[in-house]
């Protein structure tokens, strides 16, 4: 990585080295018996050049040829594409506890056993077409750029994905268990999804209306990419966010506060730096239901006249390589601050209601606007504070802003989920549409 930063020092401005090293393993369960086993050890490297102004890029997953590589950056630059930013000089970062070097001790037999208990548990329980993943993954990346920035981290992780599936309907209470000790899954967990599950498992028949939702951890997505869209710097760049000149007013709730935490290294996956070598840091978005600020990449900030905020990430709203991206505006780390309850006591909250565990269609309506409508996948019906079955053929419609100024009380625990870290939240009102 330095002889091939030397080398472009010499023919452009200024140029950045990013390198990623995942090295990750996953055992498939399907029916409670071991389906597949799969590992995967890559590397990749890519490479940004300013010159006059422009922007170059490259990327490769194997360096052969240096002056190759860069060549291939400096000939992108006839793109046009423009960068009126700086890569930034970034030293002395806070330090982390973000790896667990015990995860280097989990091996796939060991998953493969752990699973299995976990299947026999649930399956001695229920009728459920069971899948399970059991997974680890290893990242190492550095930064190198031609300011004098030479960063490197590590992270770990292992944990399982369990999707517990309703017999002939495809839909199931899917959940991740995402361990920064492995196999620290407790008993109860397992335990507390068996009894969801058979609580949940008749089916039933309910009338379109409006009434209480509770947005479990896995169909947060939904709200979670409306708010990320309103309140990322492209966003506001392009003009397409409706909450661009709000900062400072209430615009939901005031039990709401959205945040990203890139520094909470008790869970997995934490980072002292973006994909851009920017410091992060914990930053209110909304705080007690006020906007605070928006977020953004060196690019964007740049054009809006701002720092970074340390959210120059190689990713996207649907995921992504991130060796063959540039960086964008992304929320890496974002959470809901907790509430008071909980889940078994905002149940007991609902009258009559729906819990919406996952969703179908998380991308349908207007995601710039903050509008969705989703099909519920699944949805667990609720009347005077239980759960009496689970719903088919439902929608549940709403606008991000709308639905968040309808919050009654927040759970007090944080899941791992897809996109975050969340709690379950209970909105009063929200438009439900039978078949």
């Amino acid at each position: 990585m330095e002889k091939l930063l030397e080398m472009a020092k010499k023919v452009c401005d200024q140029a950045e080295i990013y390198y990623n090293e995942p090295n990750s393993s996953e055992v498939i369960f399907q029916k409670g018996e071991l389906h597949d086993i799969e590992s995967q050890l890559q590397s990749g490297m890519a490479l940004r050049i300013i010159k006059d102004g422009k922007l170059g890029f490259s990327y490769t997953k194997n360096l052969i040829d240096r002056e190759e590589f860069l060549q291939n950056a400096l000939d992108s630059l006839k793109g046009g594409v423009k960068a009126e930013y700086s890569f930034p000089l970034t030293k002395d970062l806070p330090k982390l506890s973000t790896y667990n070097p015990r995860i280097e001790e989990v091996s796939s037999s060991k998953m493969v056993d752990e699973c299995q208990k976990i299947a026999d548990a649930i399956l001695a329980k229920t009728n459920a077409e069971l899948e399970i993943v059991g997974y680890k993954e290893i990242n190492n990346i550095k930064i190198l750029n031609s300011i004098g920035t030479d960063l490197q981290g590590k992270s770990g992780t292992n944990g399982y994905w369990i999707n517990v599936i309703y017999p002939g309907g495809g839909a199931g209470l899917e959940r991740v268990y995402d361990e920064k000790t492995p196999f620290s899954l407790s008993q109860d967990e397992v335990s507390k999804l068996i009894e969801l599950y058979n609580k949940s498992s008749k089916e039933v028949n309910i009338q379109s209306g409006k009434m209480k939702v509770l947005y479990m951890p896995g169909s947060m997505y939904t709200l979670l990419w409306r708010l990320s869209s309103g309140t990322n710097a492209q966003s506001i760049f392009e003009d397409v966010s409706p909450i661009k000149k709000d900062i400072g007013k209430k615009i939901v709730s005031e039990l709401i506060t959205f945040y990203d935490d890139p520094l909470d290294d008790s869970v997995t996956g934490a980072r002292s730096f973006d994909d851009e070598g920017v410091q992060t840091k914990r930053m209110n978005i909304i705080e007690k239901g006020v906007l605070r600020s928006f977020f953004y990449d060196l690019n964007y900030g740049k054009k809006l006249g701002v720092q970074s905020t340390g959210h120059g990430y190689r990713s996207s709203m649907w995921g992504g390589d991130p060796i063959t991206m540039t960086p964008s505006p992304h929320l890496g780390h974002p959470r809901f601050e907790l509430g008071n309850k909980s889940f078994e006591e905002l149940v007991a909250m609902m009258d009559t209601g729906i819990i919406l565990d996952g969703v179908m269609g998380a991308h349908s309506g207007n995601i710039p606007n903050g509008d969705y409508s989703v099909g519920v996948s699944p949805g667990l019906y609720v009347e005077k504070g239980e759960i009496v079955g689970r719903v088919k053929d439902v929608m549940v419609a709403g606008n991000v802003y709308d639905t968040l100024k309808k919050v009654i009380a927040i759970e007090n625990k944080l899941h791992s989920c897809w996109g975050g870290i969340m709690p379950a939240i209970l909105c009063n009102d929200i438009s439900v549409s039978a078949k």
